[in-house]
């Protein structure tokens, strides 16, 4: 019976005698059992019979015995009546393993695993129902329902089936009547991709490696999947090509690498390309693994420039140059040692021994310090493990005396300048020397005194020479003088220019007559008159002339014109009215005189011109009606009507201007309106104001 239940069983009690009896008492023993249905003292009667009930309720596991004692006035006053039962436990599942890890599975496989659930308790077990959670977890072999006995297990199998890479959990859950009625066994995997080779490097580049020997480079394979690889084959192609230490087959499990050499012994020179094909089970069966390297020649040098030519180096000074060494081969030259020959020649900068890869170059100064004049010639000698192991590279240079600078003229005299005006002299420079000399400062002392047209700093070289221009412009009367200093890097720096000169005192400028006076003028006419400009103290310069009014017009000086003190100078001014009335203006002349601007009145008076006409008279033609008159200018092409058609004879023509010229022509029209043709022309010519 299970621990925690009860059974009941009936018994009964018969008095089998020949005279009542009666039960005076009845006692159960034994752990778990119990009496009911027997109410005492009871008379039974011969033949009659009592039922009652026993229950037994196990409280633990195992076997219990008991006994019912009953007590009567019967020939068997103590009847005992013996008790058996068992307590059994619950059935409890217990699931071997109670969890399931399948590890690392390739994904698109399975792995299966066995799962064993056991009865351990002391009553059957129906397992009604099971199913697995999480993806990719499957069971079978596990038909349901199923009923285990007590101690009966049952064996099934639990899949693992990944569809993609990574960690996976999940339960299997059991369904019974069991104590533990849901049963959770967990489980847990990891999709794991397929095997894959990754290279490193992925592909390999050799460089330039010369003829006949050899050049290494390690090569490493990793197995970046998440399951074994195999590699059961590798070559390698194009010429020159191969590798060691990759010992075949060889399986790497997940994350594990190997390391081999792969080696390129060109033959020839010139670009080659090949491959490393790796063969394995990984996802990617045949790696390739791209190779290429250069067969180059032996080193090889090449100087730049060929030959160096310091041309004129000044005496007890140096020049410098640069050279460019540059390793043309296709291997590394070293180069070991170099010397120069040749009186004033030497190197300086290259640091030796020194090696220079292929296409490499390296620069470093030749210098010539020249200590007599005259031509010199010499070798840099470079020696190297190069193809060209002695290679000689010519110098060549002249030394010449220092530059010297000399002036013509040797001084500047400006003689007598005006003040406020100014008096230019050129001024030539020459580099007589051997060497080329640097102007760098022109510096001038003295009132007035400046030059103009010279750009420092500016070199000469020997015999070239430079022209400028040094200005007097003094701004007091009296004698000044001062020096141009030449500052250069000639031997005889600085070279000193004399400059004097004489300021004189401003002339003066008077014009006459002070007013001119026109009269008065037809208006569209000219009057000219005539004035004069005299300079007196000092010689006058006028720059420029201007009218207050465009009626009166400066001819007859060009300007600017200067007047020597004491002369004068004739001009005209012409008087053009424009409209009837007075006209004034101011004739201003702008000059270098102390009294600059110096002007001159201008009056005259417009009269307006009297007005013309023409008078055409004409014979009467007979028929005529009506008269038609026409003007033409002498200048022109065609006749205009200028009347309404008259029956007179007689036209008068107030629309004419002054100083031109018209043709006139008549014609008769009679009473039909027909028009009879150009009379005789008449010209006539308008007087001009």
């Amino acid at each position: 019976m299970q621990v925690g239940t009860s059974a009941s069983l009936s018994g009964s009690l018969t008095n089998s005698g020949g005279s009542s009896l009666t039960i005076s008492a009845a006692s159960i023993s034994g752990t778990g059992f119990s009496l009911s249905g027997l109410t005492l003292p009871l008379t039974l009667t011969a033949g009659q019979s009592t039922s009652f009930t026993v229950k037994f309720a196990p409280a633990a596991a195992g076997t219990v015995s008991g006994n019912i004692a009953i007590t009567s006035n019967g020939s068997n006053s103590t009847l005992n009546i013996p008790l058996t039962g068992t307590g059994a436990t619950q059935g409890d599942l217990s699931p071997n393993p109670s969890s399931i890890a399948f590890g690392n599975v390739q994904n698109g496989t399975t792995s299966s695993l066995s799962e064993t659930l056991t009865n351990n308790g002391g009553t059957s077990v129906t397992i009604s129902a099971a199913s697995a959670s999480g993806t990719g977890f499957s069971y079978s072999g596990l038909t349901l329902p199923l009923t285990l006995s007590a101690g009966q297990s049952t064996t099934f199998t639990v899949k693992f089936a990944p569809a993609a890479a990574g960690a996976v959990s999940g339960n299997l859950t059991i369904t019974s009547n069991a104590s533990n009625s849901t049963l959770n066994i967990p489980l847990s995997g990891t999709g794991m991709t397929q095997g894959d080779l990754s290279p490193n490097p992925a592909s390999i580049a050799f460089g330039n490696v010369q003829d006949g020997t050899s050049s290494t480079q390690t090569e490493t394979l990793t197995n970046n999947g998440g399951t074994s690889v195999t590699i059961s084959a590798a070559s390698a192609s194009g010429t020159g090509f191969s590798y060691s230490g990759l010992t075949l087959p060889l399986t790497l499990s997940a994350g594990q690498n190997t390391s081999f050499t792969v080696k390129f012994a060109p033959a020839d020179a010139g670009a080659v390309s090949g491959t490393l094909t790796i063969t394995s089970n990984g996802s990617n069966p045949t790696l390739t693994i791209p190779l290429s390297g250069t067969g180059v020649t032996e080193g090889d040098l090449s100087p730049n420039p060929a030959s160096i030519a310091f041309g004129n180096v000044q005496d007890g000074t140096s020049s410098s140059q640069t050279e460019t060494l540059t390793n043309n081969g296709g291997t590394s030259v070293t180069i070991s040692a170099a010397s120069a020959s040749g009186t004033g020649f030497s190197y300086s900068g290259l640091t030796l021994p020194l090696t220079l890869a292929a296409g490499q170059t390296t620069s470093f100064s030749v210098l010539f310090n020249p200590t007599v004049a005259g031509a010199a010639s010499g070798t840099l000698t470079i020696t190297s493990n190069g193809s060209n192991p002695s290679l000689t590279i010519p110098l060549s240079g002249t030394g010449v005396t220092p530059g010297t600078l000399s002036a013509n003229p040797t001084s500047l005299a400006f003689g007598s300048v005006q003040v406020g005006n100014s008096t230019n002299l050129s001024e030539t420079v020459t580099n007589t020397g051997g060497s080329s000399v640097t102007i760098s400062q022109a510096n001038i002392s003295g009132t007035g005194f400046s030059i103009s047209g010279l750009t420092l700093p500016t070199t000469l070289t020997p015999n070239q020479r430079v022209t400028f221009t040094a200005t007097f412009a003094p701004t007091a009367s009296g004698s000044s003088s001062g020096t141009l200093s030449i500052v250069s890097t000639a031997s005889n720096s600085p070279l000193n220019i004399a400059l004097s000169g004489t300021g004189t005192s401003q002339g003066q400028l008077s014009v006459l007559p002070t007013t001119l006076s026109f009269g008065t003028v037809t208006v569209g006419a000219s009057a000219s008159l005539n004035g004069s400009l005299t300079a007196t103290g000092s010689s006058v310069t006028v720059s420029s002339a201007s009218s207050s009014s465009g009626e009166f017009v400066l001819s007859g000086i060009t300007l600017p014109a200067t007047i020597a003190a004491g002369q004068s100078a004739p001009f005209t001014v012409t008087f053009t009215p424009n409209a009837s009335g007075a006209s004034s203006a101011t004739l201003t002349f702008t000059s270098t005189a102390s009294n600059s601007p110096t002007t001159e009145a201008l009056t005259g008076t417009g009269q307006a011109a009297a007005q013309h006409y023409v008078d055409l008279t004409w014979n009467a033609s007979t028929g005529a009606v009506t008269y038609n008159v026409y003007r033409m200018l002498s200048s022109g092409s065609s006749y205009t009507q200028i009347d309404s058609g008259d029956a007179t004879t007689a036209y008068q023509d107030n629309n004419v201007t002054a100083g031109q010229t018209y043709d006139y022509v008549v014609t008769a029209v009679n009473s039909e309106g027909q028009e009879s043709s150009y009379s005789n022309m008449v010209q006539v010519t308008i007087p001009s104001p």
